[in-house]
C-alpha cells in the first residue's frame, strides 16, 4: 500500500476516498511487535488525532459490526473532559468522524462513554482529575497531547494501574513533543515504540495557505522544529533560560505598572540581509523592596528588513500605544544616529541611549537570574523571543544571526529592574 501511494501526486492522493486517509501516511500504520506504549510525536496537523481514532477503532472492532474486537474497555484521556470529547470523539478526525455507519459507537453523555455495537466501551477521562482513574480497569488507552497536561505525571501513574485487562494491554500517546521529564521517560522505556511525523506528512489534508505560512514563518527555528517537525528539543547545555521558565511565569493580565519602557536593539545595517531590529515593551511594579519587584514583558514588536525610519516609527508607536515612560536604545553601532532617527519623528520623545561595555553574556546573566527567581512574567506567549532566549548559553548564542530580540529584552529589564535595584541597595553617600 505504501509503495503504491508513494507513486501518486498530492492531487491524486487528495482525490482518493476517505478510507485511504489513514493509510496514506506510513507513520500512522500501527507498529508490529510486543510493545506496551506507542508514542506518535507529530507536528501540528500531522494527523495524530486521526491515527489515534483509527487505532482505537482497530482495537475494538471485529471483522463485522457485532463481532468482538481485541479490546473491550478503552480509556480516552485528554487534558480536559471538553477537549477529550470535542477532539478525540467528535472532532473532524475523531472516532465518530472516521467510523463507518454500521460500526459507529453511541455517545452516552450522562456517563461520558462510547458504546460500540459489539459491546465495547470507551470511557472519557480528564487529565485534570487523575483520581478518577482509581477504580476502573482497561485493556487499552489513548492519551492525546500528553505534553500539555498540567497533571501529566499523576495521570500517567494512575493509568498504569488500570491497564490490567486482556492478554496484552497497550496505550497510544499522540502528542506534539515538549521538553518534559515524563515524556522523555516514556520514550526511553524498553517497551515503547516511537513514530515521528512532521506537519508536511499530512499535507494533502491541510490548507496550502496554512502550510506555506507556517513553513515560511517558522521553518528551521527552534519552535518550528518542535511544532512542525515534531522534534523533542532538549534545553541547550548551559542555557541561561529554559522552556519551563516561560510556562511557569506566563500570565494573561498584568497589574497596574509603575514604569514601562520600549527597548530597541537597532541593526548595524538596513536591507533584506540585515539583522532584525529588536523592539521589546516591558513594565515593572516596583513598590517596596527590590526583591518584591515584578517585571512584565508586554510585547515583542521586532521587525525584519526595516529601514531606520521604519523601525523608529514602530518604537514610537509602541511608546504611545503602551503609555511608556521612555525609549531605551543601544547606541554601540549607530551612536548619535539612533537618537537622531527617533527625534526626527518625535522631537520630544523621552529617550535614553545605552552603550554596551560588557559582552552579551555578562549583560544577560542578571536578567536570567530574575527569571530564575520568578520575578519576570510574560503576558502571553512570545515564541520567537523565547526561542532566542533558550539559545543563549554560557558558551554564547547557539542560534543563527544576532539575538536581537534578547538584546532588546535585556536592555528593557536592565533599565526597569537591574540598575534601579543596584542604586536602591547601594546608594552613594556624598561626604558633607
Amino acid at each position: 500500500m505504501t509503495e503504491f501511494l508513494d507513486t501518486l501526486s498530492d492531487n491524486a492522493l487528495a482525490s482518493l476516498p476517505w478510507m485511504f486517509d489513514f493509510w496514506a501516511l506510513e507513520h500512522q500504520v500501527p507498529p508490529v511487535g510486543d510493545w506496551a506504549t506507542w508514542v506518535i510525536l507529530g507536528g501540528r496537523g500531522a494527523g495524530k488525532t486521526r491515527a489515534g481514532a483509527e487505532w482505537v477503532r482497530a482495537q475494538v472492532e471485529g471483522a463485522k459490526a457485532h463481532d468482538p474486537g481485541r479490546c473491550s474497555r478503552v480509556a480516552l484521556i485528554g487534558e480536559t473532559i471538553d477537549q477529550t470529547r470535542e477532539v478525540m470523539v467528535f472532532g473532524d478526525s475523531g472516532i465518530m468522524a472516521c467510523s463507518p455507519p454500521d460500526r459507529r459507537p453511541e455517545w452516552i453523555a450522562s456517563r461520558k462513554q462510547l458504546i460500540w455495537p459489539n459491546g465495547a466501551t470507551a470511557q472519557i477521562v480528564s487529565a485534570y482529575d487523575p483520581e478518577s482513574l482509581r477504580g476502573p480497569q482497561f485493556d487499552c488507552a489513548w492519551l492525546d497531547e500528553l505534553a500539555k497536561w498540567k497533571k501529566a505525571r499523576e495521570t500517567w501513574d494512575m493509568l498504569q494501574f488500570t491497564l490490567r485487562l486482556g492478554d496484552r494491554p497497550q496505550q497510544l500517546v499522540t502528542t506534539t513533543p515538549k521538553n518534559m521529564a515524563l515524556l522523555k521517560q516514556i520514550l526511553d522505556a524498553r517497551d515503547t515504540v516511537v513514530t515521528r511525523a512532521p506537519t508536511t506528512a499530512n499535507r494533502v489534508n491541510l490548507a496550502p495557505s496554512f502550510l506555506q505560512k507556517v513553513v515560511a514563518d517558522y521553518a528551521g527555528s527552534r519552535l518550528g522544529r518542535q511544532e512542525l517537525d515534531g522534534e523533542l528539543l532538549e534545553d541547550f547545555e548551559g542555557a541561561l533560560w529554559k522552556l519551563s521558565m516561560f510556562d511557569a511565569s506566563r500570565v494573561e493580565e498584568t497589574p497596574v505598572l509603575d514604569r514601562i519602557v520600549v527597548a530597541v536593539d537597532p541593526p548595524a545595517t538596513s536591507g533584506k540581509s540585515s539583522d532584525a531590529c529588536g523592539i521589546i515593551v516591558a513594565g515593572v511594579c516596583n513598590q517596596g523592596a527590590p526583591q518584591d519587584w515584578k517585571a512584565y514583558v508586554l510585547a515583542d514588536l521586532s521587525v525584519h528588513s526595516a529601514s531606520p525610519n521604519q523601525w523608529a516609527q514602530v518604537a514610537i508607536d509602541a511608546f504611545h500605544d503602551f503609555g511608556a515612560d521612555r525609549v531605551v536604545a543601544e547606541v554601540n553601532m549607530g551612536g548619535e544616529m539612533v537618537e537622531s532617527v527617533l527625534r526626527q519623528q518625535a522631537a520630544f520623545l523621552p529617550y535614553r541611549g545605552v552603550r554596551a561595555t560588557r559582552g552579551k553574556l555578562a549583560r544577560a546573566e542578571p536578567v536570567s537570574t530574575l527569571y530564575e527567581q520568578g520575578r519576570v512574567h510574560h503576558r502571553g506567549a512570545f515564541k520567537a523571543l523565547e526561542d532566542q532566549m533558550c539559545q543563549m548559553t554560557q558558551s554564547g548564542f547557539q542560534g543563527s544571526g544576532s539575538p536581537d530580540r534578547v538584546d532588546a529584552l535585556v536592555w528593557a529589564l536592565t533599565d526597569l529592574m537591574v540598575e534601579p535595584s543596584n542604586v536602591y541597595q547601594n546608594p552613594k553617600i556624598r561626604p558633607l
